[in-house]
């Protein structure tokens, strides 16, 4: 088949969900841009809509008014985070700094609390410690450290083993490397993986302040949290909470920058003469540690073979990670293919509909692009 065919279905299954209203005057995915990239060249980009489609009230903008999609549009990547974190956390394993198999408590006696002192690292990592998904952080707690405390000393939801996906194991993964390297955790972000990567579009915000505000996606608007219209800020609430630095979510990037990242795990560790990570730990990030779980295969970071988003691309040599925002990326290591989509889906509110038959369909286009 050739790349034509799938590439072009792609795209009409994107452009559906934007101009398919799910509520009245709401599309699904108010701007987007799409890459598919295989035999080390892109294959396909789609551009389309506006980073700024809606102001602050929730009226749709005249056109003049909006800001329309760019190819270095910068995204608020959600829980894409998680994967920045976990690639901290293999490299402070590797620097001795850091063993991950070893209980959290030994780094951060406080987690001990609530009978979480046998939770590994590790555990945090393939989301099976137990911990609830979901605390509302930034609401039933009035500073970022209590916020923090709370984080560390929540007791266990259910026993350790089972697969909870959950932002609390990444917030205190987080806090864990902070403490470790002495370090804040956007620093080390930077020093570590984007500036060696040359990815200078992507980052904390703490870290963004050389890019023009206008490439910022806008995403929601949070009357709740008293923010209003949330542009060129973290959307996660918990995260904004902490300053908007968290291990769960607070990263922002581009398609080109993130396609810079996927291919590290494709070159197992190194891109572009670049090493960031042993083989070693590529491989524990990117095989099934979960086993006995196998609608829940993750490596330390990266979920596994999960055909709901990865769609065709789908395979035990998939791995990948989505984010709320409606981002996603996904990397086929047998096929070196990446398949990236990054929308701002929750502007101006969230839950107008789920975006992973969308993801599912800009993967599958590649999969079949490359049949």
């Amino acid at each position: 088949m050739s790349v034509a065919g799938p590439v072009s279905s792609a795209i009409a299954a994107v452009e559906a969900a934007r101009h398919t209203p799910v509520v009245p005057g709401a599309p699904l995915l108010p701007g987007v841009v799409g890459v598919m990239w295989a035999d080390g060249r892109v294959i396909a980009e789609h551009v389309a809509g506006s980073a700024v489609l809606y102001d602050a009230a929730g009226a749709l903008l005249p056109e003049p008014a909006r800001s329309a999609t760019r190819a270095d549009t910068v995204f608020d990547v959600a829980s894409l985070t998680k994967l920045c974190t976990a690639t901290l956390a293999l490299q402070q394993a590797e620097a001795g700094l850091l063993d991950l198999d070893a209980p959290v408590a030994d780094y951060l006696p406080v987690f001990a609390a609530g009978g979480k002192q046998d939770i590994t690292v590790a555990q945090l990592l393939t989301h099976t410690s137990g911990l609830e998904s979901w605390l509302p952080l930034w609401r039933d707690w009035p500073t970022p450290r209590e916020r923090i405390h709370a984080a560390l000393t929540r007791p266990q939801a259910s026993p350790a083993g089972r697969f909870v996906y959950s932002d609390l194991n990444l917030i205190t993964l987080g806090v864990l490397l902070e403490n470790r390297c002495a370090t804040p955790l956007d620093v080390l972000l930077r020093d570590h993986v984007t500036t060696p990567l040359g990815m200078s579009d992507t980052g904390y915000v703490t870290q963004l302040g050389h890019l023009d505000p206008e490439r910022f996606a806008a995403t929601e608007i949070e009357d709740d949290a008293g923010r209003g219209l949330v542009r060129g800020e973290v959307h996660d609430e918990n995260s904004w909470s902490l300053g908007g630095v968290a291990g769960h979510a607070g990263v922002f990037s581009t398609a080109a920058d993130l396609l810079q990242f996927a291919r590290v795990f494709l070159g197992g560790g190194e891109v572009d003469g670049t090493r960031i990570l042993s083989e070693e730990s590529v491989v524990r990030m990117t095989t099934n540690l979960n086993g006995d779980l196998p609608d829940d295969a993750h490596g330390l970071g990266f979920e596994i073979d999960q055909p709901r988003y990865m769609g065709e691309l789908s395979g035990p040599r998939t791995i990948g990670h989505t984010g709320f925002t409606g981002v996603s990326l996904v990397v086929d290591l047998d096929r070196s293919a990446v398949a990236i989509l990054l929308s701002n889906a929750v502007h101006p509110r969230r839950g107008t509909a789920p975006t992973n038959a969308v993801r599912a369909a800009w993967a599958t286009g590649l999969s079949r692009a490359l049949a």
